[in-house]
């Protein structure tokens, strides 16, 4: 599989960008290089060959849907749930995702659209974004 393909798809929360090239995203989305961005994950168990979750939040975070968590060291996670999107990661094993627009406008289908290697059918939703919460060692805090 092509590491360097961007992808348009529906994912758990909305239509957006995934690939596990970073800088191609970037590229798109008129991003700074360098920002980082969620790593979509199949499941709980390669959530913890990643990182270091912390021991108070693992029944929470295995529990969580639609929700991104940035952990102590920086990097942002979220497992995905959703049967359909979670076909998409289990077959690259991990992908970045991002909204499918250019940063900081709304999402723009045909931009996102000329802008894909890929495009995957239904592209159904502009839903609501996932919830970010930022783990510490003892407290938790929402971000978005």
């Amino acid at each position: 599989m092509d590491k360097d393909i961007v992808i348009l798809s529906q994912t758990d929360t909305t239509v957006g960008f995934l690939s596990q090239n970073a800088h191609r995203i970037d590229k798109i989305k008129a991003r700074l290089d360098g920002k980082s961005y969620i790593t979509a994950l199949p499941s709980f168990s390669s959530l913890k060959s990643r990182t270091a979750i912390p021991k108070k939040f693992r029944k929470y975070v295995r529990r969580a849907n639609k929700t991104t968590f940035v952990f102590p060291n920086g990097e942002s996670f979220r497992v995905i749930k959703d049967k359909q999107h979670l076909l998409l990661i289990k077959r690259y094993g991990w992908l970045y995702t991002t909204s499918a627009n250019i940063s900081g406008k709304d999402i723009d289908l045909e931009f996102a659209k000329n802008k894909a290697d890929i495009i995957i059918y239904p592209l159904t939703s502009h839903g609501k974004s996932s919830t970010i919460i930022k783990l510490g060692r003892d407290r938790k805090r929402r971000i978005r």
